[in-house]
């Protein structure tokens, strides 16, 4: 059993799975600090300072708080800037997976549309039949 499970572990789709994973991660949470650190503040600025993953509705009378921590303290809240901000941040992961995609694409139908160099012994060849040609 464990060598069927050291097997099926080595696989390379397995571990290319997991390096995958892994790299998913690490690209999230880079993209997850743009957005956050750099994205909304820039849109915050532009629309006069705002901070859009504060921002909130309170689904309860109780709910008095002015940002987004100690309202949901408070009762339930709608936090409606956290979705806005997670949706620009999805929105950048798919727009950038797309662009890496489309150059993978693009670099596999150059290697496909160049025909292959022919080996040594094939130029060879087509040389000895040139000369014979000539003869």
């Amino acid at each position: 059993m464990l060598k069927e499970f050291r097997d099926f572990a080595m696989k390379g789709n397995v571990v290319d799975l997991a390096v995958g994973v892994i790299i998913g991660a690490a690209f999230g949470a880079i993209v997850s600090s743009m957005v956050a650190d750099v994205i909304m503040p820039i849109i915050g600025a532009v629309t006069g300072g705002l901070d859009f993953s504060n921002y909130f509705t309170g689904l309860s009378k109780s709910v008095t708080a002015t940002n987004l921590a100690d309202a949901k303290k408070q009762g339930a809240v709608l936090a409606w800037g956290s979705f806005l901000t997670l949706t620009l941040n999805f929105i950048i992961v798919a727009f950038v997976l797309f662009l890496v995609i489309r150059f993978m694409n693009t670099l596999k139908r150059k290697e496909e549309a160049a025909p292959p160099k022919p080996t040594r012994e094939v130029e060879l060849l087509t040389e000895i039949r040139d000369l014979l040609k000539k003869t």
